[in-house]
């Protein structure tokens, strides 16, 4: 599963920018101490959650990222469209 910024931050798309905020510290909080409770590094983690941040903070950088997750659903919707009609579904959906 590809996760987005989105994700990372636990917050909806199109979510402003004080709500951005708010997840992106309210997301350091359990990361701060660089482990899970389990013993686990969580330094991926926490450098995704910063890259996320960096990213939907800053408007343009946003929209650019936005318009990347848009084009690659464009492209996933086509791709599945195109496999359902090869295989002659016949469910009666249409995407």
């Amino acid at each position: 599963m590809n996760y987005t910024y989105y994700d990372y931050l636990e917050l909806p798309f199109g979510a402003t920018p004080a709500r951005i905020e708010a997840a992106f510290l309210s997301q350091l909080e359990p990361l701060r101490y660089g482990s899970s409770d389990a013993g686990q590094d969580m330094g991926g983690v926490l450098a995704m959650v910063h890259s996320a941040y960096k990213v939907l903070s800053d408007p343009e950088a946003r929209n650019r990222y936005d318009a990347t997750l848009a084009r690659e659903a464009a492209m996933a919707d086509a791709e599945l469209k195109a496999t359902l009609d090869q295989h002659g579904t016949g469910t009666g959906l249409r995407l």
